[in-house]
């Protein structure tokens, strides 16, 4: 397989680790958006988010919770963090493999409420 996370996964390419388990491993963007930008990457190649299934639903919470194990770990949790998915190339897709965005260490555009 030519995908670049599954590569950074299995030691292939390099990446600046900042959590690594059974489930999966997070490094640095090497496009940051904000001061700190990490990918929560599952170890478990699926594309998009269009080939979940509920089988994948612990695997998805597992990301969230590691989102906020490593905002707290950043010190940026209490000031706030953005967590973003993208899923296909409209969304911005780059890498075909579902990765979750951590953003923070600025103050983030606001969304409507």
């Amino acid at each position: 397989m030519d995908c670049l996370f599954c590569k950074i996964i299995n030691g292939e390419l390099p990446a600046n680790k900042v959590y690594d388990d059974d489930l999966v491993v997070a490094f640095d963007d090497i496009a940051p958006k904000a001061p700190h930008h990490k990918l929560i990457v599952p170890k478990v190649h699926i594309a998009t988010l269009n080939d979940l299934d509920k089988n994948h639903n612990p695997l998805l919470g597992h990301m969230i919770h590691t989102a906020s194990v490593i905002a707290k770990d950043l010190g940026v949790a209490e000031n706030g963090y953005r967590t973003i998915f993208n899923c296909n190339k409209d969304a911005g897709q780059v890498v075909f493999h579902i990765h979750l965005h951590l953003l923070a260490g600025r103050p983030m555009p606001g969304m409507t409420q």
